[in-house]
């Protein structure tokens, strides 16, 4: 073992690390040289990823002292990229959070072989692409240090080896300290400069494999026969989806209307009792006939729903991210927000009345009320839902709480948003009806359809009723194709 020495970067002295009562780092020592490429080896549980992760800041020791010159770039195992993100804006993570300073993204996304690929989201990549893009996300970090922590595990062994061989050149070009986590013996003595060998979680011997073992891997043999007959490995394939093509499935909800028109049409014939259920074309004809009317009543409920939606969905973030992040605080709600989502709100209508008279206000706040609880919980599912490792990611480039949010948690969580925003429009739009059958001046649709009851104007009723399940299927069409949007980027 090495005393760390002046010109190492990065040097750990005595370092103890213990995770859930068990000892996983004891006493280790070591130094890694300016420039060097170092291999970390030995038997799983033996300490390695831990001893990258306090290298990394990640960890930090019960005892002993890390000296680091700068914050290192890591490249972990399953590789990280943000869905969301293009090849491009991945590599751009860094300088996006103020932790570039190293190559710029299309510079380090040309390095490694993938500048034609920068606008592929991960789901259309290989798994060496990825791997590419997550190296060149590490190159486009600022400092001279590299951290890999089994890049290359998941893929093939001809890969692998064409990776190691592009690892290799990389290293002697950018003159990068880096230290790599293997389990291939083969792997650590051809690539590195030196061989750290960690076996119960102490520091058993340091080798140097310059020279002879970098001549003599992989090309003894049968092996090497074996490596000319299956021929080089190809890292850079695009994922083809089998399922593209035109499809027909959006037809199948016209149809389903087409059909229940037909049936209504025929079941209103046979009935013949347009007081009970008129035609479709008695509806349309009244629907003509005071279209003016409908219309102004019309702008009123969806004004209403709007803000509604608008207002409930604000709140139901604000609320929700809180108790994402803090359970205690959740308990300690949950009384209360399962009381307000249990009680009806027809049953507070009249309450509200009485307290904020009649008006567009307490309309609007009806109909937030109506759409809190469900961008509520999406909002806690969806931000407790985003993996651990992301967070891990970002802090690697220490990325600022305010950068969390806007560049991970948001993002990551918008799927779920979108499902309970669907939701919550429609919840919207009930309680601004609500709050019309109780509010004489808001002249929306819900007060259309108790003058047309009123009168017995069985056509009119219906043609209010479509207009509300108009507004209905157009804001759901609308946030559904944002959703699946969201969700075919991410190869999903």
């Amino acid at each position: 073992m090495s005393t760390p020495g002046a010109d190492a970067p990065l040097a750990v002295q005595d370092v103890t690390v213990r995770l859930g009562g068990e000892v996983i780092l004891s006493g280790v020592t070591l130094d890694v040289r300016r420039g060097e490429f170092l291999a970390l080896i030995g038997p799983s549980g033996g300490g390695k990823s831990t001893l990258l992760r306090v290298l990394a800041g990640l960890l930090r020791p019960e005892s002993g002292s890390v000296r680091i010159g700068t914050p290192p770039a890591l490249v972990f195992q399953d590789y990280r990229l943000l869905p969301w993100r293009t090849a491009l804006r991945n590599v751009q993570l860094p300088a996006d959070l103020g932790a570039g300073g190293g190559l710029s993204a299309p510079e380090a996304l040309k390095l490694v072989g993938m500048e034609a690929y920068g606008p592929y989201f991960p789901a259309q990549l290989s798994g060496g692409m990825r791997a590419r893009v997550a190296l060149a996300r590490a190159l486009a970090q600022s400092g001279d240090v590299l951290l890999l922590d089994e890049p290359f595990a998941a893929l093939d062994a001809l890969v692998r080896e064409r990776f190691n061989a592009e690892l290799r050149h990389l290293h002697e070009k950018t003159g990068r300290t880096t230290v790599l986590v293997t389990h291939s013996i083969r792997e650590a003595v051809w690539l590195a400069d030196r061989v750290a060998v960690l076996r119960g979680g102490q520091i058993v011997e340091v080798l140097d494999t310059r020279g002879e073992g970098r001549v003599s891997a992989y090309t003894d043999g049968l092996e090497a026969h074996l490596r000319a007959v299956l021929g080089t490995g190809d890292s850079t394939r695009l994922r083809v989806d089998t399922r593209a093509g035109r499809s027909v499935t959006w037809l199948l909800p016209a149809l389903a209307v087409l059909l229940a028109g037909v049936g209504w049409q025929v079941g209103a014939s046979a009935l013949n009792q347009p007081f009970l259920l008129p035609t479709p074309g008695a509806v349309w004809q009244e629907g003509v006939r005071t279209a003016p009317e409908l219309l102004s009543a019309f702008g009123v409920t969806v004004k209403t729903a709007l803000a509604g939606t608008l207002l409930g969905a604000l709140s139901g973030v604000l609320i929700g991210y809180p108790l994402a992040h803090w359970r205690a605080l959740e308990r300690f709600l949950s009384p209360f927000i399962v009381a307000s989502q249990s009680t009806p709100i027809v049953v507070l209508a009249p309450l509200l009345v009485s307290w904020l008279g009649f008006g567009f206000l307490p309309a609007v706040i009806v109909s937030a009320l109506s759409a809190l609880y469900p961008m509520l919980v999406a909002t806690l599912v969806g931000v407790r839902e985003l993996e651990a490792t992301f967070h891990e990611l970002f802090s690697t480039l220490r990325a600022s709480r305010w950068q969390r949010l806007t560049r991970l948690e948001f993002p990551g969580a918008l799927p779920v948003l979108l499902g309970g925003l669907r939701l919550a429009a429609s919840l919207a739009l009930i309680g601004a009806v609500v709050w019309e059958f109780v509010d004489p001046n808001q002249k929306g649709l819900g007060l259309a359809v108790q003058v047309a009851g009123t009168y017995q104007n069985k056509a009119g009723q219906f043609a209010a009723i479509a207009l509300l399940i108009g507004y209905g299927v157009l804001v759901y069409a609308v946030i559904t194709g944002l959703e699946r949007r969201v969700m075919r980027r991410r190869g999903r």
